[in-house]
């Protein structure tokens, strides 16, 4: 089983990193992760435990922070699983197809990173609840943490020195996500060298990134004016938009 994860049910057709894989294998990871991406665990916390919709309360934002700040631990905890679940389900299933190739504790399978960046995809913009989801951190930082562990290992340490400092969680996932592209081309040429080097990997932690900031444009826009919600680890069900994940 480890070696099927690994190596994928292809690879006898397709060499490490799926670069000789049809563009239909493309887009069925595409379409079957963002398929997965779009069952958002805080919408469907909400209706069956709560009665009533997380869009409509808090924040409006179907994500992590506004689930703790309106409904509490308990639900923060059911939608904490379910984003990991999904992503992970989205992750694995591709790398049973066609492998993690990992190398030096990094997966060099970008169809790995695009199963994971278009499961983000559908937690932001659900086909099934109108396209109005969450801001994608949580979902992101599960997929790092599968194909990339060193690295998530020190971009949550920043997250969490930031948001220390700071108390502002938007921040930390911005800063976090802006230095992702950065953290894996240093590490893959430091640590890896020019053998297993894969520039598409980079290029799509560049896209993990842009999609994660721009998702928080508006926060950005409360930070330039010192008006962002700073993070509490009480329940304020009273507030406005936040730092949503």
């Amino acid at each position: 089983m480890l070696d099927i994860l690994n190596h994928g049910l292809f690879y006898v057709k397709f060499q490490p990193g799926a670069t000789g894989a049809p563009l239909w294998s493309l887009f069925a990871v595409a379409i079957v992760a963002y398929l997965l991406g779009s069952i958002n665990s805080a919408v469907i916390v909400s209706r069956l435990l709560y009665r009533t919709d997380i869009r409509t309360e808090g924040s409006k934002n179907a994500g992590l922070t506004n689930m703790f700040r309106v409904f509490g631990k308990r639900a923060a905890l059911l939608t904490l699983f379910g984003d990991i679940l999904k992503t992970a389900v989205a992750i694995l299933l591709t790398a049973v197809f066609f492998g993690f190739w990992y190398s030096h504790g990094l997966s060099v399978n970008y169809f790995c990173y695009l199963a994971g960046i278009f499961c983000v995809i559908g937690h932001i913009k659900p086909i099934y609840y109108g396209f109005r989801g969450g801001k994608g951190v949580l979902c992101s930082a599960a997929a790092i943490l599968i194909l990339a562990p060193i690295a998530f290992a020190i971009l949550f340490l920043v997250f969490v020195l930031v948001v220390w400092v700071s108390r502002y969680i938007s921040l930390g996932s911005i800063v976090s996500a802006g230095l992702l592209p950065l953290l894996l081309q240093a590490y893959m040429q430091i640590v890896m060298g020019d053998e297993t080097y894969n520039p598409m990997i980079v290029l799509l932690s560049f896209v993990f990134a842009i999609i994660v900031i721009v998702c928080h444009r508006q926060n950005i826009g409360r930070l330039w004016r010192h008006e962002e919600n700073k993070f509490s680890f009480h329940r304020q069900k009273d507030k406005g938009e936040d730092e949503e994940k």
